[in-house]
């Protein structure tokens, strides 16, 4: 069940050198879609200023930037570009900026795109929005378990039943 607590409109950023997918949720903050392609010109203010334009269209309260975290999850010479990105980014937008894990996105994507049997020319101009869309929706998904998990501990702490100990197993 959505509550209102959950409901945000944001989007998604996938940075690439050349190009940056850009994916939008639903008005609920349930639903992540691939939205567009901007295509990387050379000069990073008209970018983001792109951006900042999909934020005012698409009525975004958030920008999540996906973090290309190395596989152990350490912050490698991208994600820490992608930080970089995301702090000069936040300076445009106008509204919050986050990041948010987004190790293999492209991959899943790309696979998904495969599956449904895209050829790789019509793969390579959709796959980024794809993968941020992948991205946006953990990001949905995570601020939603998070919210459900507070809302159950302050029905617990009211002498409500069903909680969870402090290792996640249930509690009776």
């Amino acid at each position: 069940m959505t509550s209102a607590s959950h409901a945000v409109r944001a989007l998604g950023i996938d940075l690439g050198s050349k190009r940056i997918g850009v994916a939008v949720s639903d008005r609920s903050g349930t639903i992540a879609s691939p939205l567009t392609v901007v295509a990387r010109t050379g000069d990073v203010s008209r970018d983001h200023q792109r951006l900042h334009d999909l934020v005012i269209e698409e009525e975004a309260e958030v920008v999540v930037v996906g973090l290309p975290l190395s596989l152990d999850g350490s912050l490698g010479p991208a994600a820490r570009g992608a930080m970089d990105e995301a702090d000069v980014l936040a300076t445009v937008v106008g509204v919050p900026v986050e990041t948010f894990d987004e190790r293999l996105t492209t991959v899943t994507a790309d696979r998904a795109l495969m599956q449904a049997k895209m050829r790789a020319q019509a793969r390579r101009r959709v796959v980024d929005k794809v993968a941020a869309a992948v991205m946006l929706q953990a990001w949905l998904d995570r601020r939603r378990t998070i919210a459900d998990d507070a809302e159950r501990g302050q029905r617990d702490d009211r002498g409500g039943r069903g909680g969870r100990d402090e290792h996640g197993g249930a509690s009776r």
